[in-house]
């Protein structure tokens, strides 16, 4: 009788359990995940950690190098780059340049981010780093500092290649560093445009990212396909103050991945919602410097701090509080003076660096000598 009861629990609870379960919101795709850009946070995973042939989201690692080369000052927009003969007999998806053929650098990264260019994306690869063989090792490099722990790169293209793999969360952290580059998104949310346009040879590129014309506030990154691969997607989108990134991997075709990314980002708008916390404006204490031009200055946060949360759960008691340093002057704004821990329930759950609200000179001497006195009076009538 024990042993029958039990099993009518058993019977009444697993699908209460299964209940509870997170719908699968990607359901043809073999690996899946979305994360909210500005904290990282993951709101849908599905076989995230699984190694695939990312295809050509490959390139978005390529893309991130090309910034920050741009950012670094090592690349200028306007500089022509040189197709080579080997970027020049590169497969797949190209803008078909031909060797000798000069390209500025937006031009290239037009080729890469909408036309998915192979030829553009070994080019620009050999301007950098002399070779793509060299160029590859700088991916693996910035792989290994970005903490993906499921990614080789064998080339910079995504071309099926054995040991060439990366997982739906590592191609995610990837986005979420490119994204940082917000001029990269004016050429992922580009729907088309034209290479050589005025010249007798005019190329039409038209983004294999569907969901920039279709799906209000996408603007970027990287589509993906090979026969290893399957179809491939890493999405982003932005509505009010909120970034989400997707990823859909080795979809069975092109219609599924969009549909599937559509679905992801329908719910993470429909269900959560990103705060702003504090921000650079907002004064979190007002404190003494020794030996300043002003006696008092206010404290505040070096960055924003946001949180993500359901929007059926909008009122967290969230506080904060400064841990700061001795402060001497001179100091100058955005020197760190501490930090700044943010508080749910008494729990810390971000720090972020404190500093002053504008630059602290050092007062004069005369000015010290008469505080010093003004001190020194004020105490004796305490006296």
């Amino acid at each position: 009788m024990k042993k029958l009861l039990v099993f009518i629990l058993f019977l009444i609870f697993i699908p209460l359990v299964k209940g509870e379960e997170m719908e699968d919101l990607a359901p043809n795709a073999k690996s899946a995940i979305m994360i909210e850009a500005t904290t990282g946070e993951i709101l849908f995973q599905k076989n995230a950690n699984e190694r695939l042939a990312p295809a050509s989201m490959t390139k978005m690692m390529s893309m991130l190098l090309i910034m920050e080369e741009i950012e670094k000052g090592n690349l200028k927009w306007d500089e022509e780059i040189t197709a080579s003969e080997k970027a020049s007999s590169m497969g797949g998806s190209q803008i078909f340049l031909k060797a000798g053929e000069k390209m500025t650098v937006t031009e290239m990264l037009k080729g890469i981010s909408i036309a998915s260019g192979n030829d553009a994306t070994v080019a620009m690869a050999e301007r950098i780093a002399g070779s793509e063989e060299n160029f590859v090792k700088k991916m693996n490099t910035r792989a290994k500092e970005l903490g993906l722990k499921n990614t080789n790169f064998v080339n910079s293209t995504g071309l099926t290649a054995d040991n060439h793999y990366s997982s739906a969360y590592d191609m995610s952290l990837i986005a979420k560093e490119l994204v940082k580059h917000e001029k990269i998104l004016e050429f992922t949310g580009t729907y088309e445009d034209y290479l050589r346009k005025d010249t007798e040879n005019p190329f039409w590129l038209v983004n294999t990212n569907r969901l920039v014309r279709f799906y209000q506030g996408v603007d970027g990154l990287k589509t993906g396909f090979t026969d290893e691969a399957g179809y491939c997607l890493t999405a982003t989108a932005k509505k009010e103050n909120m970034r989400l990134i997707t990823v859909v991997m080795n979809e069975p075709n092109t219609a599924s991945r969009s549909s599937d990314t559509s679905k992801m980002l329908d719910y993470g708008y429909n269900v959560y919602m990103v705060k702003n916390i504090i921000d650079e404006n907002t004064v979190i204490d007002k404190v003494e410097v020794e030996l300043g031009k002003e006696l008092k200055i206010d404290i505040v946060p070096k960055e924003t701090i946001t949180i993500l949360s359901k929007k059926s759960d909008e009122n967290r008691n969230i506080t904060y509080e400064a841990k700061l340093n001795k402060l001497v002057a001179p100091i100058k704004k955005g020197t760190k003076v501490g930090t700044i821990n943010i508080i749910e329930n008494g729990e810390i759950i971000s720090v972020v660096d404190a500093t002053v609200a504008k630059d602290i000179k050092k007062a004069n001497f005369l000015t010290i000598l008469l505080r010093n006195i003004k001190d020194v009076m004020i105490g004796d009538l305490k006296f």
